[in-house]
């Protein structure tokens, strides 16, 4: 009997560790769900601070934005800080404004270096992030933030040059003039020359700045469809290029998107006593008027600009929210009709509808971004109609997520 008793003792004991081991196994397994669906962006804010928070919590590491593995100096983190920084302004988020400054922070050493950067590459792409320090130089002053952008002004006071004085995209593409370039370096240049220098030498960097856009619209336009060829190679060396013209092969979204984002930035430094202001304003009316022919009924623009439905292109994000924020801001500012507001309304409205996505936290994703596309290099890229539709198409690519910040914030939205 004693030893019956002793069994059911036991017995009791383990179905009561059972017990509650269960108990706790389910309270762990609720507590992991809560987490998952606890919410980390809250649906009531506005688009622009939903994607601002969102890519904080997608890149808790402000040098790993762009799904790096280690942090380096690019025009990709400041691009999207830029937008962060007109997010800020607006919110006054400390936890925004900490994000963006711990780039700076962590990339600009005490004697100004620059972690990753190398000036003689000349590569313009690397001029962007100079926009952020330079926000962040006018909210707290900083020695090491000043030196870090007088060496990204002589980059471009040495930067290699075309025979009419356009700037080589990168040392590695001699002679070659490509859109994105004015949106790289310009609007930087033009806070600097204004900021930082004063008479003849700041008329220089401006003019230098105008001829820039110029250069732009005297090669890379097309007469027939008033869209732009993504590069200009004036050697015509190039496989991509024609032989004739030196142009490259098709009119790419996001190549035109940074070419009017560059439009629209500069107008907002380029005093208006400047002979080439109203040639600029000029350039923007005759943009406008060009893209708004080859949105998509739903809003978006395609990949490839000028071939709606032909077999493998497809209506892409990046290129859409660049052109977005570049109608609405240029009808905001008065620099292109009120009538183009429309376009960026419908504009905005496709890309909630078709490139959207929301997490039950509240995170939001924005889908079917191009993840790169470029020029020439190794392996090389021949810039044909089908190397553009086979690039890596991703979700929350920073050339997509920065231009949205800023066309919702254009929109108020």
């Amino acid at each position: 009997m004693k030893t019956r008793a002793r069994y059911y003792s036991i017995a009791i004991i383990i179905l009561t560790f059972a017990f509650v081991s269960c108990k706790q196994a389910k309270k762990e397994t609720v507590t992991e769900a809560e987490s998952k669906t606890t919410e980390v962006v809250s649906k009531d804010a506005k688009w622009s601070e939903r994607m601002a928070l969102s890519e904080i919590y997608r890149f808790p590491d402000p040098t790993l934005l762009d799904f790096q593995k280690k942090s380096r100096w690019s025009y990709t983190n400041g691009l999207v800080l830029q937008a962060m920084a007109k997010v800020y302004e607006e919110t006054g988020d400390q936890k925004i404004y900490d994000y963006i400054y711990d780039y700076a922070n962590r990339m600009i050493k005490e004697d100004g270096t620059i972690e990753t950067y190398k000036i003689s590459n000349y590569n313009l792409d690397m001029i962007k992030s100079g926009d952020i320090i330079f926000w962040l130089q006018q909210k707290n002053p900083t020695p090491r933030f000043k030196m870090a952008m007088d060496t990204l002004h002589q980059q471009l006071e040495d930067q290699p040059e075309t025979s009419e004085g356009g700037y080589w995209h990168k040392k590695r593409y001699p002679h070659q003039m490509w859109l994105d370039g004015v949106f790289m370096a310009e609007p930087f240049h033009a806070k600097y020359a204004l900021e930082y220098l004063e008479g003849d030498e700041a008329n220089k960097v401006l003019d230098k700045i105008v001829l820039q856009f110029d250069l732009i619209e005297k090669y890379a336009k097309s007469s027939e469809t008033g869209l732009y060829y993504h590069a200009w190679d004036e050697s015509k060396e190039q496989r991509w290029a024609d032989k004739e013209t030196g142009l490259s092969k098709h009119f790419w979204s996001r190549g035109m998107g940074w070419y009017g984002m560059a439009l629209v930035d500069i107008l907002d430094y380029l005093p208006e006593s400047h002979p080439g202001r109203e040639r600029i304003i000029g350039y923007l009316n005759g943009y406008a008027e060009a893209i708004v022919k080859y949105q998509d009924e739903g809003g978006a623009w395609w990949q490839v600009l000028n071939f709606p439905n032909r077999e493998g292109n497809y209506l892409e994000a990046t290129g859409t929210c660049m052109f977005t924020y570049t109608l609405a801001k240029g009808a905001n500012k008065g620099y292109i009709s009120n009538d183009y507001l429309a376009y960026a309304k419908k504009g905005f409205e496709g890309i909630i509808d078709q490139f959207i996505s929301i997490e039950s936290n509240g995170v939001i994703n924005l889908n079917k971004c191009c993840g790169v596309a470029g020029l020439g290099g190794d392996p090389y890229r021949d810039g044909t109609y089908d190397y553009y539709i086979n690039e890596i198409i991703r979700s929350n690519d920073p050339k997509g997520t920065g231009p949205f910040m800023m066309a919702a914030k254009e929109l108020d939205l």
